[in-house]
């Protein structure tokens, strides 16, 4: 005995066309995944802010009670060992609110920092916010041209160096970042001073060894002046961190070197230079973008021994003016200035990792 067999038919009934097999929840599974990748981003993005917001208010603190346990009287220090009596003193102390308990001094100055006062200087008898937003120009200036040069270039050659690991070239590049990285800025700044600024044996001096400018020059000489003067302390930024770069990129290359999926894009027959740019160095940028933009956070602390050794008038030379008192409101609120910028910059690292590499944050 046989069944009689119902004819199939594969693309829907011949009453009309088949139902969605996904369901009603299937159809709009495409959706519903890109909503659950925003909810991911939105939470990792929550986690991250709570995270630098944590560190913020941890420098707060720090920046606080670090500076307190030097051991200069400020008003001895801000009087220059002047003869001063003894109510003359603290009626200075009471003018700063030094003579208050230390937890009133605290309180008050996490909120006034809340705020954006930042305190008035002791020896500049300035707010210190303005005396910030007047020095960072010329940090922004030298650092952010310095930080923009040796990443390009960092990331140019170590790049190179990895992709023809071993060769001549390698060889050149990596000795030559590992003694520039070893070297001490303040050394090498005096080093370029004393043969480029001053002059050594057939070299004469060409360029100047301190300030920003001229002081005597306006317009479009104004400009070519203040380039001049940024020669020496750009190289000796340059010098130094693109050798940083290099070596960190250059060794992120070198691990993605035998992964798999370039022997495959060989294999379809892409150029050498197409592996590289397209996918072995997409994947080696992770560590290297995280450095970048630490680099990025610099600019605003500027550099402290560079800006002191060539007289650049920033918030690294005023960070040692204030150091030296010490003005602590300034020592604080520049201190506040440098730690927040790092934490910025490292936070939109971690922000730009998902958009990288998509297994991050998940």
């Amino acid at each position: 005995m046989t069944t009689a067999s119902t004819p199939e038919f594969p693309f829907g009934s011949p009453d009309g066309p088949a139902p969605d097999a996904r369901g009603p929840q299937g159809a709009d599974g495409g959706g519903t995944a890109g909503r659950g990748a925003v909810a991911g981003y939105a939470a990792y993005v929550a986690g991250k802010a709570a995270g630098a917001l944590v560190s913020l208010c941890a420098v707060l603190v720090t920046s606080f009670f670090l500076f307190r346990v030097l051991s200069r009287d400020p008003v001895k220090a801000m009087t220059h060992g002047a003869p001063m009596t003894v109510a003359q003193q603290d009626a200075l102390r009471h003018q700063f609110g030094l003579d208050l308990p230390l937890w009133r001094q605290f309180t008050g100055y996490c909120g006034k920092a809340l705020t954006g006062d930042l305190g008035t200087s002791y020896q500049f008898h300035a707010p210190v916010s303005e005396l910030i937003w007047q020095k960072l120009p010329a940090t922004l200036l030298l650092t952010g041209t310095a930080v923009v040069l040796y990443s390009a270039l960092g990331l140019w050659l170590g790049t190179r160096a990895a992709w023809r690991s071993g060769g001549r070239g390698d060889r050149v590049n990596t000795g030559l970042a590992l003694t520039l990285w070893s070297v001490p800025s303040f050394w090498l700044g005096l080093l370029l001073i004393i043969v480029f600024g001053v002059g050594l044996g057939p070299v004469p001096g060409m360029f100047p060894t301190g300030g920003m400018s001229s002081g005597d020059t306006s317009g479009f000489a104004y400009v070519l002046d203040v380039a001049h003067h940024m020669v020496l302390p750009v190289l000796t930024l340059v010098a130094v961190g693109y050798a940083q770069t290099l070596l960190v990129m250059r060794s992120s290359l070198l691990d993605e070197m035998g992964g798999d999926y370039l022997t495959t894009a060989r294999a379809k027959g892409l150029r050498d230079a197409v592996v590289r740019r397209r996918h072995a160095v997409p994947n080696a940028l992770l560590p290297t973008v995280t450095m970048v933009f630490i680099n990025l956070g610099f600019v605003a602390a500027g550099s402290i021994l560079t800006e002191t050794v060539f007289s650049w008038p920033g918030l690294g030379r005023l960070f040692y003016q204030a150091l030296s008192v010490p003005d602590l409101p300034l020592v604080q609120g520049l201190f506040m200035v440098f730690a927040a910028a790092m934490i910025l910059m490292n936070l939109l690292a971690d922000l730009l990792y998902p958009f990288l590499d998509p297994r991050v944050g998940r």
